[in-house]
């Protein structure tokens, strides 16, 4: 029998109480972002206590002012949107922007760990409106086990314990995932670097390079009929070798006013994560955060020169080139129009793309069991979790592992002895 068992048979054999969560807790709602804060990912000087607002857990934070809202150890409940995420935050905060903040009123009788867990299972009904909300008094109506402070603390070192392995093996499928990339990103250098001598063109003078266009205000050309696809950054996958839908559209009168782009062509975002080349699979315009390359196909393979803008030498040269327009590098159509690079014949430019095509869809399907591995993982302490909050309510008897299997070995006895007397007659 474990201890969390015993304990369960010592302190409350017959069950466990259910409380609403307004019984047992404060909740409060956050309200404006303080009027001294500043939006900084470090604390500066006097601005040391978070601001927390709606969001996912950690990536919650806004930043950091002078004075805080909240002095006690409490939970934070995303209340809009992303419902739920409970987070534990222990130091001195402010809520903001319908964050929810939860916190018991004795702690004597309710463990603030064991309620971030038992908030982690709730589910809400999906609203009528078209953004999800839950408000204060819908968290109050939450019903939630409250055992003995003792069951509590254990199941909460157990989730603990299991979260903290569940962290240390993502860390090392990351790590793993990491050197991976570097291999891949090592085998396509070397392939990528010529001894023979192979013509060197500007890329400039063997494709077009032009920038894409906006029409402004765009939201004056956004449009949910049957538009032009508006191809954003946003809508590229970092991961992704092409760009194959996107969420906006624009009008025909904006489409006018801007780049037209089709299946084929490349795009180069030139800002921020800037120099990432993308092939499309779709036609649409693109705005000036990008920059088109068409008309190469004369002396290069798509694939090829998908692969040469991602080999180290062009990153690295784009990103020392790059101009810098305020805090961001820019990259522009003249600096990607005097990017050298070598151009062999098209057999030996198919030869390399088929090869780090093949390396990549190796590494590729490598690293989709990395995810999987991770998802496996995080139901699995679902499962977990799901199985240490659930209990019998007060009145009914909880029977501990050991008691049940008895109990099933007891109803398959009486099973076979039914079907046996029912042979029998």
């Amino acid at each position: 029998m474990s201890k969390l068992e015993e304990l369960i048979q010592e302190l409350c054999p017959n069950g466990i109480q259910y409380h609403l969560i307004g019984d047992i807790c404060d909740v409060l709602t956050g309200g404006e972002a303080p009027p001294e804060s500043i939006k900084e990912k470090e604390p500066q000087g006097e601005y040391i206590y978070p601001i927390y607002s709606n969001g996912l857990g950690d990536n919650a934070l806004w930043g950091y002012s002078k004075t805080f809202r909240i002095d006690k150890p409490a939970v934070t409940f995303s209340s809009i949107g992303t419902i739920g995420f409970p987070t534990l935050r222990e130091a001195k905060f402010t809520p903001i922007i319908r964050l929810k903040v939860i916190y018991p009123k004795d702690a004597n009788k309710l463990n603030i760990c064991f309620l971030k867990y038992a908030l982690e299972i709730v589910q809400f009904e999906k609203q009528k409106s078209s953004v999800a909300n839950v408000n204060a008094s819908m968290i109050k109506n939450i019903k939630i086990p409250v055992p003995p402070l003792e069951v509590q603390q254990e199941i909460v070192r157990l989730l603990d314990e299991f979260t903290a392995k569940t962290a240390e093996l993502q860390a090392e499928l990351n790590k793993e995932y990491e050197a991976r990339k570097k291999q891949y990103e090592y085998y396509r250098d070397s392939i990528l670097t010529f001894n023979q001598e192979i013509p060197i063109y500007k890329l400039g003078d063997i494709a077009t390079i032009l920038r894409g266009a906006s029409p402004r205000p765009i939201k004056n050309y956004l449009t949910d009929n049957d538009g032009v696809n508006w191809i954003k950054i946003g809508d590229a996958d970092p991961e992704s070798k092409y760009i194959t839908s996107c969420k906006e559209k624009i009008t025909q009168k904006g489409a006018a006013k801007s780049r037209k782009v089709y299946v084929g062509d490349f795009l180069l975002s030139n800002s921020m994560s800037f120099g990432r080349p993308y092939i499309l699979k779709i036609d649409g315009c693109i705005h000036d955060g990008w920059l088109s390359i068409t008309n190469f196909n004369k002396l290069l393979t798509r694939d090829y020169l998908y692969h040469i803008l991602m080999s180290s030498k062009i990153q690295l040269e784009m990103k020392k080139k790059a101009s810098f327009g305020g805090a961001v590098q820019n990259l522009n159509a003249d600096i990607v129009r005097q990017i050298e690079i070598p151009v062999p014949n098209i057999s030996i430019q198919n030869k390399i793309s088929n090869t780090l095509d093949n390396f990549d869809s190796i590494c590729s399907d490598l690293n989709i069991g990395l995810p999987a591995e991770i998802e496996a993982r995080q139901k699995q302490y679902e499962f977990y979790r799901d199985q240490l909050l659930t209990f019998a309510e007060n009145g009914n008897t909880i029977l501990t592992n050991n008691e049940q299997r008895t109990t099933n070995n007891e109803q398959r006895t009486t099973n076979n002895e039914q079907r046996t007397t029912k042979e029998s007659d």
